[in-house]
């Protein structure tokens, strides 16, 4: 800002005066600040390699493909429409016991427990693989509850089943697909 004296040197006191757009408002400057901030944010934020925490369906050739990760777990089913044979592997940071029989128990609104005795472990025991020519009811907890927590032994992984009843139905209409 500079000053402008106004008048005759002696006769008129010294004036300020700040030279502004007519449309200036202070709060802009602040909001501009917070807006271009915001902005980095994201973008560091879009670029950081995070685990997907939401569920997915999709297709690997042949395979209809269902999944979830979380921090401690990832879950990945799929259905092979040449058995016809469905799949469900639960792979942890810690190995599996060697269990006779593994549970999935589902807890919500159509609570249900599955167990069987049909499971092989895999990648030095962290991954449990569940082979069947049926999910139904695996399909159905998935889709209608709120956790699922897999059994073994003593050793038990929980997950959400939050945002899986849509990507279930995807999986699903994969699956009853007419194929070539």
């Amino acid at each position: 800002p500079g000053a402008i004296r106004c008048g005759h040197a002696s006769q008129e006191p010294l004036r300020r005066y700040t030279v502004r757009p007519p449309d200036f408002d202070p709060r802009h400057t602040v909001q501009a600040s917070y807006f271009r901030a915001m902005i980095r944010l994201i973008l560091v934020l879009t670029f950081l390699p995070l685990p997907a925490l939401a569920w997915q369906a999709g297709t690997d050739g042949p395979l209809c493909t269902l999944s979830h990760t979380e921090p401690d777990a990832d879950i990945f089913l799929t259905y092979d429409p040449r058995g016809p044979v469905y799949t469900v592997t639960l792979t942890r940071a810690a190995p599996w016991p060697d269990s006779p029989v593994f549970a999935l128990r589902f807890e919500g609104a159509s609570g249900l427990t599955i167990s069987t005795n049909r499971h092989v472990l895999s990648q030095e025991g962290r991954a449990l693989t569940v082979v069947d020519s049926g999910f139904g009811n695996v399909l159905r907890g998935l889709s209608q509850n709120a956790s699922a927590t897999g059994v073994a032994g003593e050793a038990s992984l929980t997950f959400s089943l939050d945002g899986a009843a849509p990507e279930v139905a995807r999986f699903e209409a994969c699956a009853t697909a007419p194929t070539a």
